[in-house]
């Protein structure tokens, strides 16, 4: 049986792949951990949201994550014999654009500012987009100081754009409207 707990992180510090030990409050470490909840919290939204077509790509989604996960956790400069580091590419990135298009174009156009809500679902892939956010601030914090593969910036960029298409896609779905910004309150 394989022990969860290994004891190596016991004084703040962690591996990267690459086996460099960096301190656990690195902006690589931070960068991936962020990547790591926004992947948790798809999860919970697989659990509230009710359209299939969502959820399917919600699915295809978290493993694209894990691959971000790995290419950030992976410096670009590591190089393996036994097996290729899986990266971001301009792939991933432009499936996310199309997906966009795809769900924009069920939409009522945009006309106000809205707010995180409407149903359970849609609340929670609001929640996603903040999370994706907060890592693409991160990684952009990471991309100043260190080289890293440039697509994982643009793909977070997209991917927080489509979480707020799916969660006003959801909201329509369940027939509920978004919740739109009244400036006058």
């Amino acid at each position: 049986m394989i022990k969860i707990y290994t004891k190596t992180g016991d004084k703040g510090e962690t591996s990267l792949f690459s086996g460099k030990r960096v301190r656990k409050d690195d902006v690589r470490i931070e960068s991936y951990g962020t990547v790591d909840e926004l992947n948790s919290f798809i999860g919970m939204a697989m659990t509230e949201v009710k359209s299939p077509e969502i959820n399917k790509l919600l699915s295809e989604i978290q493993n694209t994550l894990f691959t971000c996960g790995s290419d950030l956790a992976t410096p670009l400069e590591y190089k393996n014999g036994r097996f290729t580091i899986p990266r971001i590419t301009e792939e991933d990135y432009k499936k996310l654009e199309n997906q966009i298009d795809l769900f924009s174009d069920k939409l009522e156009e945009l006309r106000n500012f809205i707010l995180p809500g409407g149903s359970k679902g849609a609340a929670i892939l609001h929640v996603c987009r903040t999370v994706c956010r907060k890592a693409e601030r991160l990684v952009v914090t990471l991309q100043a100081n260190e080289e890293i593969n440039g697509n994982i910036v643009i793909f977070l960029n997209r991917l927080s754009d489509l979480f707020f298409i799916l969660a006003r896609s959801e909201n329509s779905f369940n027939n509920v409207d978004d919740l739109k910004w009244n400036s006058n309150s």
